[in-house]
């Protein structure tokens, strides 16, 4: 967008229908005529990997009323016209971030104004109970109001669909094209109360009691004997996490106080994101107080976990999200009676380990895999209702145990993280102990992930010139092995060079490359739907004969990354 529709465009938000203080704040915007007014209006917000999500303020570029209220002033038209013959239901739900409980409420006044019946929660709840009560009351949509993990200036708005799940193709966009094709005085911000109704304790705790039946797989353990620390990082699974585990049997659970009570300021980490060490610092640091086995601490909507453990050498241990995740589904499929499931499978994503393929295979289950996002692993579910869905992750530190959810589940996979060390410790083990073992079985898989951050109208286009660039002039070696595979999933494309044969990928299209390594190394580049990044996976490979030689080969594979890093300057 040029400069001259940018302004033309900041004109239209000084009159109505917009309210005074958007056209005051717009007016001071077009003022200023600084980066903050081009980013504002240069585009509209677009929904990407997780829905929409961007930084609060005025603006096509901003999540506020406007936004927000076109999209579900289209949302609402479309189910309206989905389902003429039925009473439209749809649930809402928010986290703890500035505005959100606001922006919950405007979002629920212009469903309503629509004659669509809202379930609204009352105070902050986890981004999975959204999804669990979207089907446990037969709703036809869903909207949660979160940005994850993304600093506290930012929001987000996900689309559920009727199972639970997010939206996928072709719904999608579908109701794109028809929020394109409104304008903003479109929005019905006249809300009927009546419409409205507010959900109590008891959907929370129906919740928590399907929680438990899904996760407490480990039998007649003492589960009294498992010291937990818990974090919620100021977020929303303070709500239901530790009454799960109470009632599930953990009582020797110690909570970080300084970060139990909800604020999207976040005040005491620099993100919010369970990913990045820093953020269970505190948590670690109480663990090593008490003594702890375990350390958990999730996102602010709840969706996502990190796990510390104890290493052989007693010492605290932040697993990545490929390590928990293999962890977990090993445990799970361990404690799943596979045989009394209809050929089952387990959920992956092109970026996550390749490991849970070796998994799938020694438990003669199957591994599918999707593309980035559990929206992709729920619709697995979806598509083929004749086959069983165990569990499955995604590197980002989401997990899902069974589909009464169709989303990452931090709530029940924190459950399930702690029967897998209570069945361990009764066994006298440890859950590091068993990933040594898994590695000694199938070989050591060591995964990196790089992102680079791009702000801005500069940053965008920056990355987007990275991907033109990397399609254009593809390496012919990384870190010194040659480039044996080539899948681009925006062409559909899987390039064998060794035999000179192209493949067609039958996955929906997504701005994804990922290159295979003549070693068995991948490398998979992949702009962020959800943050102004590009982000690069790695995941190298060598056998283990011994746990006593994980730490040398440990090492060996964190030389052959940085071989890789330096081969695209990183």
């Amino acid at each position: 967008m040029n400069k001259d529709h940018i302004l033309k465009t900041a004109q239209s938000w000084t009159q109505a229908p917009f309210d005074e203080a958007t056209i005051t704040r717009t007016l001071a915007l077009i003022t200023a005529n600084n980066d903050e007014f081009q980013e504002s209006f240069y585009k509209n917000l677009e929904f990407g990997t997780g829905g929409m999500r961007g930084i609060m303020g005025v603006g096509t570029n901003r999540i506020n009323k406007y936004t927000l209220g076109k999209n579900t002033q289209g949302l609402s038209q479309y189910l309206n016209a989905q389902f003429p013959d039925e009473q439209v239901k749809v649930a809402i739900a928010y986290d703890c971030r500035r505005n959100s409980k606001e922006l919950a409420q405007v979002v629920a006044d212009v469903f309503s104004a629509n004659g669509i019946h809202v379930y609204l929660f009352a105070e902050l709840r986890p981004t999975p109970l959204l999804s669990y009560t979207v089907k446990a009351k037969n709703c036809h949509a869903g909207i949660v109001l979160t940005a994850s993990h993304n600093p506290p200036e930012y929001n987000g708005y996900k689309v559920y669909w009727q199972d639970g799940g997010q939206l996928v193709p072709p719904q999608d966009q579908e109701i794109l094209d028809l929020i394109s094709l409104l304008d903003f005085k479109d929005i019905n911000f006249n809300g009927k109360p009546e419409l409205i109704e507010l959900l109590t304790e008891d959907d929370d705790n129906a919740f928590i009691e399907d929680s438990i039946k899904a996760g407490k797989i480990a039998g007649d353990v003492d589960r009294s004997r498992l010291k937990i620390v818990f974090t919620s990082l100021h977020g929303t699974s303070i709500t239901l996490i530790p009454e799960t585990l109470k009632r599930a049997g953990y009582s020797d659970l110690h909570v970080v106080k300084e970060q139990a009570f909800p604020d999207g300021e976040f005040p005491t980490v620099k993100s919010p994101n369970p990913e990045e060490p820093e953020a269970l610092k505190m948590a670690v640091d109480l663990a090593n107080k008490v003594n702890a086995d375990i350390v958990i601490g999730t996102d602010p909507d709840s969706d996502r976990l990190g796990v510390a453990v104890r290493d052989n050498d007693g010492n605290m241990v932040l697993l990545n999200g490929n390590q928990t995740m293999i962890a977990m589904t090993d445990f799970l499929l361990k404690q799943t009676d596979l045989k009394s499931l209809n050929d089952p499978f387990i959920g992956s994503t092109i970026v996550s380990t390749p490991m849970m393929h070796d998994l799938a295979r020694s438990y003669n289950v199957e591994c599918k895999e999707g593309l980035t996002g559990f929206k992709w692993i729920a619709k697995m579910i979806k598509d083929h209702p004749q086959q069983d869905f165990v569990g499955g992750g995604e590197e980002s530190f989401g997990y899902m145990v069974g589909d009464f959810v169709r989303d990452k589940d931090a709530v029940t996979a924190c459950l399930l993280a702690c029967e897998m060390y209570a069945f361990a410790k009764e066994n006298n083990s440890t859950v590091y102990k068993e990933l040594m073992k898994l590695y000694v079985e199938h070989g050591v898989y060591q995964e990196k992930l790089v992102s680079l951050v791009k702000k801005g109208i500069s940053g965008a286009a920056e990355i987007k010139q990275m991907m033109v660039d990397l399609r254009e002039n593809p390496p012919a070696q990384i870190g010194g092995q040659d480039v044996t595979i080539v899948e681009d999933y925006a062409a559909s494309t899987r390039e064998n060079k060794q035999l000179q044969k192209t493949e067609t990928i039958g996955i929906p299209k997504s701005n994804v490359l990922i290159f295979y390594l003549a070693d068995g190394s991948k490398i998979a580049a992949r702009p962020s739907g959800t943050e102004p990044k590009i982000k690069f996976y790695i995941s190298v490979k060598s056998t283990l004969d011994h746990v006593d030689d994980y730490s040398k080969v440990q090492g060996q594979l964190e030389e052959k990354i940085n071989g890789i890093l330096a081969s695209f300057d990183m």
